[in-house]
């Protein structure tokens, strides 16, 4: 213990820390008013240039959208998205030194079905709508519950968009800026989508859906698989050929871990590119994947760029609570004693290439029923895939013993005899009168709703364990069943007549 008469022969200095009392870095003439990372500290004025700069740097160098498109803005009213919106329109701005050239529209899905109240909801609307009339833009704010109603199209890749040469993106911008100086039209009126009135039966099998999944892991992939569905949805009816989301480098270091945890793997790429096309005819885009967190909450704050709090499924939850809760909280943990954590996993996921056949070139039947990726379930015999499916069928198999009991599984629905396929139309929903249920074979109507070895056929890796958690897959929506059917039925098709079918190195022989 220290004593008072103890002689101390150094003095004992405090540790020097980042000070905002140095100079800018890149005008090396006023003082820092923010310190990024060690040794970037930059004053107000060139923290605002370095933060529009990569915006517009970023789309810029991928030279994805084309001037003259519409480009619909995903915001959920988080600081990301937020600040994504403050973005085009400082891009948008008649005083910008490069404007932005595409036609800018904004997208909120309402999700206070799931975790809010109704006043807290009304709330938070009237909020987010104050805020988007600012913009000027047109704005749709859409209820989640629409999900239920959505066609069973929204799951088919729409035609997918030529890649068009270099000189053509330079060309485009030459005909836009010619065509824009010479018409004097007055600017266009906003538009704006007023919340429709949802049904109280709807709010409550949404939360069904949502509830039907016995895991919090398994809730929150569903809940963002069912959002995506409905943002495609909106884009392809108000004619959007690109979809603009705010996830930010640490979000997507996030994600790239939890979905490496959850067996996405193969969609990697997809799941954290900048552009993603696994829906052809609507491209979904990251311009906010190069900022961390830490910025966009500097940059929100210093210049006023409102957001709103919503509540989501893991509010107020434990680390371990979910897989994605207890990656986030590994993540920001790690990035608190070493700032390099996010970069370089951030880094990494741009280096990453899938090996399976990419979403935009598979057939529809290849494709994954809810995440529209390729499937990545047809691999060899003698992989770990194939030993964990046999695990699991003979998990569900009766002991051999004269007991006859079967093993029990934990937390799993009955496995019910799967029906005969249906060869004629559908009967009532009843069923009461149905000739195929009297003679044996099974009512037609089931096969609206697949079995769950059927259904889990058509989802790669990881949507087969959320289905799999799932109580039942007829808490689906209709339009999931529905494809799902459809899918079936083809593939029973394709079987009937294989034998008549041309292969593809046939044809490919015949042509020449």
């Amino acid at each position: 213990m220290c004593q008072v008469d103890e002689d101390y022969h150094e003095q004992l200095q405090p540790a020097e820390g980042p000070s905002v009392s140095k100079k800018c870095v890149k005008c090396k003439e006023a003082p820092a008013a923010v310190v990024i990372r060690a040794g970037d500290t930059f004053c107000r004025g060139c923290f605002k240039e370095y933060f529009i700069h990569k915006f517009r740097a970023m789309l810029g160098k991928n030279r994805v959208i084309f001037p003259g498109e519409k480009v619909l803005l995903a915001v959920s009213g988080g600081p990301s998205s937020c600040s994504m919106l403050r973005q085009v329109q400082e891009g948008l701005s008649q005083n910008a030194h490069k404007k932005l050239r595409f036609l800018p529209g904004i997208v909120f899905i309402d999700g206070g079905a799931v975790g809010q109240s109704v006043e807290d909801r009304q709330r938070t609307l009237a909020e987010l709508q104050a805020v988007f009339k600012a913009t000027g833009f047109p704005f749709h704010m859409v209820p989640l519950e629409q999900v239920l109603d959505l066609p069973s199209s929204v799951l088919a890749a729409g035609p997918a968009l030529s890649e068009q040469p270099a000189s053509a993106y330079k060309a485009a911008v030459d005909h836009f800026i010619q065509s824009d100086s010479r018409s004097s039209a007055p600017p266009r009126q906003q538009e704006e989508t007023s919340l429709p009135r949802v049904q109280e039966s709807q709010r409550q099998l949404l939360q069904q859906l949502i509830g039907s999944a016995k895991t919090l892991t398994a809730r929150e992939d569903l809940l963002n698989t069912l959002r995506q569905h409905l943002l495609v949805h909106t884009a392809r009816t108000e004619g959007y050929s690109k979809l603009m989301l705010g996830d930010n480098c640490t979000r997507l270091a996030v994600k790239l871990l939890t979905s490496i945890s959850l067996g996405r793997g193969a969609q990697l790429a997809q799941d954290t590119g900048f552009s993603d096309s696994r829906y052809g005819d609507t491209i979904l885009v990251r311009p906010m994947r190069d900022y961390s967190a830490k910025e966009i909450a500097y940059y929100n704050r210093m210049f006023s760029v409102p957001s709103v709090f919503l509540p989501s499924l893991d509010t107020k939850t434990t680390d371990k609570s979910s897989i994605q809760r207890l990656t986030e909280s590994f993540v920001t943990t790690l990035q608190a004693d070493f700032p390099s954590t996010v970069s370089t996993i951030y880094r990494t996921s741009e280096k990453l290439q899938t090996a399976c056949r990419s979403s935009s070139t598979a057939d529809p039947c290849d494709r994954c029923l809810l995440c529209m990726c390729a499937l990545d379930t047809a691999v060899e015999k003698a992989s770990a895939f194939r030993a964990t499916l046999i695990s699991e069928q003979l998990s569900q198999t009766r002991s051999p013993g004269g007991s006859g009991a079967e093993i029990p599984r934990q937390n799993s629905a009955p496995v019910e005899p799967e029906p005969p396929a249906p060869s004629g139309g559908c009967c009532s929903s009843g069923g009461e009168n149905c000739v195929k249920a009297a003679s044996g074979g099974g009512c037609c109507s089931s096969a609206k709703a697949p079995e769950t070895g059927d259904l889990r056929s058509l989802l790669c890796y990881s949507c087969k364990l959320t289905v799999k958690d799932m109580s039942s897959v007829e808490r689906l929506p209709q339009y999931i069943l529905s494809e799902a059917h459809r899918r079936q039925r083809r593939s029973q098709m394709r079987e009937e007549i294989s034998e008549f079918l041309l292969e593809d190195e046939d044809d490919g022989d015949e042509g020449h």
